[in-house]
Order: structure tokens, then sequence, then C-alpha cells
């Protein structure tokens, strides 16, 4: 459903006094359904939006788990979801744009096929970075930089490497410090999956 839809629906709901009611679950808005059809304008105006938005909700429901199954599935896909962070749909993601680790011959030149280092800028004497140069696979990039943003603000365990994205993040920002670890996971997979190791956070700290 896009945007105006659910504008829509959320606009209706905040005139008769629902705003408050979340429809991120079938029961909740199960719940909302019995409430709006108590109303015949109501009804006839918002039903058929949440009888739609149901479906789709059914149907992301059942996508999400056929791409948790064939992540856990997968050997490679199960040892780099050992990685904080990154789960089924990074893993999946990851797994068929790099296609076969070999070629690659270092591990460092992955955070840069897909566009996560910076661009320089040279002019004399001054030799600068700038913002990442977003080249490759910009799924691939969107994947590793929600991997990386997981591992920074929702992941309870700690690590060596979000040690070192938290400390990042206090001293440049979240989006340099996000960009800095979403670096990282992508030289840190590629080398997990060349030599077949599962994640260790003590030994896998100065990647790139």
């Amino acid at each position: 459903m896009g945007d105006f839809e659910w504008n829509i629906m959320r606009a209706w709901m905040y005139r008769c006094g629902l705003a408050r009611f979340a429809l991120s679950t079938t029961k909740a808005q199960l719940c909302v359904s019995g409430m709006v059809e108590m109303d015949e304008v109501l009804a006839h105006a918002m039903l058929p939006l949440l009888d739609a938005r149901l479906v789709l909700y059914q149907h992301f429901l059942e996508l999400d788990r056929r791409v948790k199954r064939a992540a856990s599935q997968n050997e490679v896909c199960m040892r780099l979801m050992t990685v904080p962070g990154v789960g089924p749909i990074a893993a999946l993601t990851f797994k068929a744009a790099v296609d076969d680790p070999a070629r690659f011959k270092r591990s460092r030149t992955v955070a840069a096929h897909f566009g996560l280092t910076p661009r320089r800028y040279q002019s004399g004497e001054h030799d600068n970075p700038g913002r990442i140069s977003k080249a490759g696979d910009r799924d691939v990039r969107a994947a590793l930089y929600a991997a990386a943003n997981a591992l920074l603000m929702r992941t309870m365990a700690g690590s060596q490497i979000k040690s070192w994205g938290m400390r990042l993040m206090r001293t440049k920002g979240r989006r340099r410090a996000v960009v800095a670890v979403a670096r990282k996971l992508a030289v840190l997979l590629h080398r997990m999956w060349a030599d077949g190791t599962e994640f260790r956070s003590e030994k896998r700290e100065g990647m790139a």
C-alpha cells in the first residue's frame, strides 16, 4: 500500500480518535476493523483499505518466512549471520552479489567494489577523502548499511566492532559511524566466506 492510501487511513483514524492504534500486527488491525464497523460512514471509507492492507501484510509475512528459510538452508548465509546485525536479507544479498569470493583477491577491495570507500579529491599538496563513492550494487550497500545500523543500535551483545563503531559515533556522528561499520562488515563477511570461519569478535579487529 502506497503513502497516499496510508495517509488517508491515518487521517480517518485521527478524526475518529483511533490514531493511537498501531496497525503493525494482524491482531491490532482486526481490533481496529471491529471499531470501524460500528460507524457506517467510517466503515465505508476504511474497511476496503484495511482489508487490502491485511492481505498485503499477510503476503509480507509469507515472504519474510521464505527469506528466512532460504538463508537458514544455506551454509554460507548461516556463517555470515553469526556476525551481529547481519540477518537473512543482508546475508542473502551479499552472497548473491559476490557470488564467488575468489573474485576478490583481497577482502579490503570488497568495500570499494560496493561503493563504501570515500572518494578522494586531490589538489596540489592536498589529498582529502570525501563522501563514499556509491559505486557498484546499491542493494548490497543498503543491506550492509542496515546491518551496520542494527549492529550499533539494536544488538545487545558486545563485540569489538560494535565498541569501535560506538566510539566513532561519539566523535564523528551516527551517519559516518554506520558507513564505517558497513565498510568493515563488507571486508569481514568476505574474509569469513573465503576462509570458512565464523565470527569471533576478539580475532576480527583491525579489518579496514
